[in-house]
């Protein structure tokens, strides 16, 4: 199982949230790029940068920071938060992520992200599945749907895509472990899926049980920066298997 590190972005700097809320904003770091060169030292590969300016804006505002990682890192960067339109998304690539991260526009746009995948082909597409009681929520989680998460995420596996990460928005930010059961459900579902796991998680026993039940990868962030797991721990747990 992969460690994906997420940088959250608000006006350049490396923030978090606590379940979505721009009001419970805590700053962690005013330079992202040393930060992301933190997480490639210990030989963490990727990178899962969330513009949330982008995302609340509806377009992508923190170009110079993805810009920056991505010419003086190696990692490979999934970038999300305010991907609209062809030409945000042609440049988001050009600037050297290696995924778009796309959510909202999955769901509220679908005969475009369809139109994406065709011409740009699945694999450098993540799609972001955030749930609240099952249900998606888009626009930066402050916009809840009635669509259940199985059936969305049925439809794009069906278009070929294979890389989604799941949200659960009640426990992001707040350290009290990972939706096991809804991951079990997700990857019982759905066993060809790759399944990144996201939110919540708190410790190491955490990432080794959602290694166990055959999540592809987890995204953390606050753990981290909370010093709840050490860069040190995260370097050996990627290292057993």
């Amino acid at each position: 199982m992969q460690i994906i590190p997420a940088i959250d972005l608000i006006e350049g700097k490396c923030v978090r949230l606590t379940e979505g809320d721009y009001a419970q904003k805590k700053i962690y770091n005013e330079d992202p790029l040393e930060v992301a060169k933190a997480f490639e030292g210990i030989g963490l590969m990727r990178l899962h940068l969330v513009d949330l300016d982008g995302a609340k804006a509806g377009e992508v505002v923190n170009w110079k920071v993805l810009d920056k990682i991505a010419n003086q890192t190696n990692l490979q960067i999934d970038f999300g938060g305010g991907i609209k339109t062809e030409s945000t998304l042609k440049t988001v690539l050009d600037l050297g992520a290696a995924y778009a991260t796309i959510g909202s526009l999955a769901v509220k746009n679908r005969n475009v992200f369809e139109q994406w995948i065709e011409r740009f082909g699945a694999a450098v597409f993540m799609l972001g599945a955030d749930v609240f009681e099952e249900k998606i929520a888009i626009g930066g989680w402050l916009e809840k749907t009635d669509i259940d998460v199985y059936t969305f995420m049925q439809s794009y596996l069906d278009k070929g895509l294979m890389q989604m990460f799941c949200t659960d928005i009640q426990k992001d930010g707040k350290l009290q472990g990972p939706s096991i059961d809804l991951y079990k459900k997700i990857i019982a579902k759905f066993p060809v899926l790759q399944l990144i796991a996201s939110g919540g998680v708190s410790n190491l026993q955490d990432l080794k049980t959602l290694r166990e039940i055959g999540c592809s990868a987890a995204i953390v962030g606050k753990a981290i920066y909370e010093n709840r797991i050490t860069l040190q721990e995260l370097s050996k747990f990627q290292e057993t298997k």
